[in-house]
């Protein structure tokens, strides 16, 4: 499958995502059908990106958002946060793995595929932590979704996410590295709203089936408050 295309366009349109919702009538709950319309009628692809993304953070209040906005800037900026804080974990670790992380925007061609589709199933699962999409929005996701590929082992893939029970151990399962379980969390933090009871109780079992050292941990959190 050919992920990292994909879910580097989602997290792009992260931050026109966010700029639409706090615009004056939004209301914050989510993109109402006519500002969802605004974006698919807006420029190329990015459109399509920025609504699946939308739909995907359809509850999310902006106050809680708008702070991550900077965040949203494709996978070398989510690369970028998550070597900060596994740099800056390492460096307090005696016993932590030496050598520069490999972040998703370091690894190589070999493994970003790898990489680039764990990330997306913690950012699909992480949408779904508040209990939020239900059957119809996800039916509307899946259709946004298959809009940015042409791809069908990608569109059965996504397909398969966006219908399983949330089960942080199946996504924990996916990470293969240290970096990929920080990655993960951390594009978690940046799809929930962590002063929520559910997804605040959804993050903390992510971390402990990522097996995340509790220093590492706050990095990750501390990172994804920081904007």
């Amino acid at each position: 499958m050919k992920t990292r295309g994909l879910l580097d366009q989602l997290l792009k349109s992260g931050q026109s995502v966010l700029q639409q919702q706090a615009r004056p009538g939004s209301h914050g709950g989510g993109l109402s059908g006519g500002s969802l319309s605004s974006l698919l009628s807006g420029k190329g692809g990015n459109a399509l990106a920025a609504s699946a993304m939308g739909m995907l953070l359809g509850g999310r209040k902006t106050s809680r958002l708008g702070g991550k906005a900077a965040k949203y800037g494709g996978l070398a900026t989510l690369g970028m946060l998550a070597y900060k804080a596994y740099s800056a974990w390492q460096a307090q670790q005696a016993s932590a793995p030496q050598g520069a992380p490999q972040t998703v925007d370091r690894v190589s061609p070999a493994d970003q595929e790898t990489h680039s589709q764990a990330v997306l199933k913690a950012l699909v699962a992480a949408a779904k932590a508040d209990g939020h999409v239900d059957d119809q929005e996800r039916q509307q996701i899946e259709a946004q979704m298959a809009g940015l590929t042409d791809e069908p082992e990608l569109r059965r893939w996504l397909q398969a996410e966006l219908n399983k029970p949330l089960d942080p151990a199946d996504v924990a399962a996916a990470a293969k590295s240290p970096e990929m379980a920080a990655e993960m969390y951390l594009v978690s933090l940046m799809a929930t709203d962590e002063d929520q009871y559910m997804e605040r109780a959804y993050l903390d079992e992510l971390a402990r089936q990522l097996r995340l050292d509790p220093a590492l941990k706050r990095q990750l959190e501390d990172q994804a408050r920081s904007a």
